[in-house]
């Protein structure tokens, strides 16, 4: 069940404190891209990276009860600080995708983890979307941070989806809004490996 903060006291003052600063959840994801070599960007990158250390388990458990703003920030400040400990969290709140706009910071998350049981969680959410094609959720950023992944540990799970035939391929003939033949993988990857890149910014930094 997804909590608003207007109803919980709790929720609303850690909002306030990490979430809407300055529009912060806005910002977290392709934003960060287009706010680099600039004054904004070394304050964005010094607050987050502070916040990510200051906040508690607690605090961030409440943030993933929020709706996508909270879970989206929820999920970077994990990023940035290297919580593991929230990984199946993270895994079990992709896959139920109650709340829209969050998909590409939970696989951030998992692509900057990194292991092959963050492999297993984003494989776990093509088994389960890439066989709904009515649903336009976030199938490239997960195959692109799936294929990151691979990338690096040379697991393949990638692979099996995108075989001649296979799931990715009947996904993207069959998806409505996929209005041409490009396969958005690369795209996708190469959007993850930088995002990858500034979470290892920020943890180098702290």
């Amino acid at each position: 069940m997804i909590r608003h903060p207007h109803d919980d006291a709790e929720l609303l003052a850690l909002v306030r404190r990490y979430v809407t600063p300055e529009r912060r959840y806005l910002k977290l994801g392709g934003g960060l891209l287009r706010m680099q070599q600039s004054p904004e960007y070394d304050r964005f990158v010094r607050d987050l990276r502070e916040d990510a250390g200051l906040i508690t388990a607690d605090e961030i458990a409440k943030l993933f009860e929020g709706g996508w703003r909270e879970r989206r920030t929820a999920a970077w400040l994990v990023a940035v600080a290297g919580r593991t400990d929230f990984r199946e969290r993270i895994g079990k709140l992709l896959l139920a995708s109650e709340a829209c706009c969050a998909g590409l910071a939970y696989s951030v998350a998992l692509a900057s983890f990194g292991t092959a049981r963050d492999a297993d969680l984003l494989a776990a959410y093509l088994d389960r979307y890439l066989r709904r094609p009515d649903l336009g959720y976030d199938q490239p950023v997960v195959m692109g941070a799936l294929h990151f992944i691979d990338l690096d540990l040379g697991g393949g799970q990638a692979d099996r989806f995108r075989r001649p035939g296979g799931l990715w391929q009947q996904w993207l003939q069959d998806a409505p809004h996929m209005r041409d033949d490009s396969d958005p993988t690369p795209s996708s990857l190469s959007l993850i490996r930088r995002l990858c890149a500034f979470v290892e910014e920020c943890a180098e930094a702290r």
